[in-house]
């Protein structure tokens, strides 16, 4: 009976991921639930579009980024922005290793904790074609820390009695996705929202040099040497693409705004086809070990990057 609830189901919550008042996290969740309570009847159907999706996601949000003044606003910080990210995906890697967490998943905690969180890690999972169970337990565990961080980081930065533009440049380094940063610089003041936006739309440009090098180092899990073909990121191409386009073109800045809007939803129907994709016996090859990685990674990333505020190596 349940099973047969699914056929419904799966079709009718796709549906609801569309509307704009649907969060990636609830998305995200709704899939993890119906796969693992009720089973997902078009499995093979969600894991043939979920790449696809992805990459169609990525590219639209191109369209919602003005490169000159990003890069403007990120060129000050472009040092410690190159430092911080390096240094995030080695410390986050290293602690992969430490735990024993799956190489794919490890890879995609990563680079959702240094650049911008499920923004990064749909981009970079079609490059090292990473399986389904590896994406959702990366969003599902970058998505918890969001959330978690969009509420206690404004109680931290005031009980440390934080400038506004302290605060906006340490929710720009260490809260992972755009919305999340958003909203803390909001609930901080006026000038630390200008400064956690600019900053944080200055990182994530980095989703290009860093998917490409991915793309070009990593070889898949499984894969006898030679034997497999690199897939590139193409997709990325066409984020460059979109956003060159709007920078040169400022009449089309409302309409990129809304394509980058409409790509945001394709982005969170596509976090529940990710949901979706979970088995059972996937979930329980994962363990807790990837969100033990993801929780000391984050701790790590925002307890240095606030003493370096507070000594005054970044400004």
């Amino acid at each position: 009976m349940v099973g047969n609830w699914s056929k419904y189901l799966v079709p009718v919550l796709a549906l609801v991921c569309l509307y704009p008042g649907v969060g990636a996290a609830l998305a995200l969740g709704m899939g993890v639930a119906v796969a693992l309570l009720a089973g997902n009847p078009y499995l093979h159907m969600t894991r043939q579009y979920t790449s696809r999706l992805l990459a169609a996601s990525v590219v639209g949000l191109g369209a919602g980024m003005n490169l000159e003044t990003v890069l403007q606003a990120g060129f000050k910080g472009l040092g410690y922005t190159v430092v911080s990210i390096m240094a995030c995906l080695l410390t986050g890697l290293l602690l992969g290793r430490l735990f024993k967490v799956e190489r794919e998943a490890s890879l995609l905690i990563a680079v959702g904790t240094a650049i911008c969180g499920g923004s990064a890690i749909a981009a970079v999972a079609p490059v090292i074609q990473a399986r389904a169970h590896n994406i959702s337990v990366a969003l599902a565990v970058v998505f918890c820390l969001n959330a978690l961080a969009l509420l206690v980081f404004p109680f931290i930065g005031h009980y440390f009695e934080l400038t506004q533009a302290q605060f906006g440049l340490w929710a720009a380094l260490a809260i992972h996705d755009t919305s999340s940063v958003v909203g803390a610089g909001l609930n901080y003041g006026p000038e630390a929202l200008q400064i956690a936006t600019t900053v944080k739309l200055a990182r994530a440009l980095w989703i290009v040099p860093v998917a490409v090098a991915v793309g070009y180092f990593y070889k898949a899990d499984g894969a006898e040497a030679g034997a497999q073909k690199r897939k590139y990121p193409w997709f990325i191409l066409g984020f460059l693409a979109m956003a060159t386009l709007v920078t040169w073109v400022p009449q089309l800045a409302a309409v990129g705004q809304v394509v980058s809007s409409a790509a945001r939803q394709l982005l969170v129907l596509t976090l529940f086809c990710i949901g979706a994709n979970l088995t059972r016996e996937s979930l329980r090859q994962v363990g807790a070990r990837p969100l033990v990685q993801g929780v000391v990674l984050w701790l790590v990333v925002s307890a240095v990057s606030l003493l370096a505020l507070h000594y005054g190596v970044l400004s």
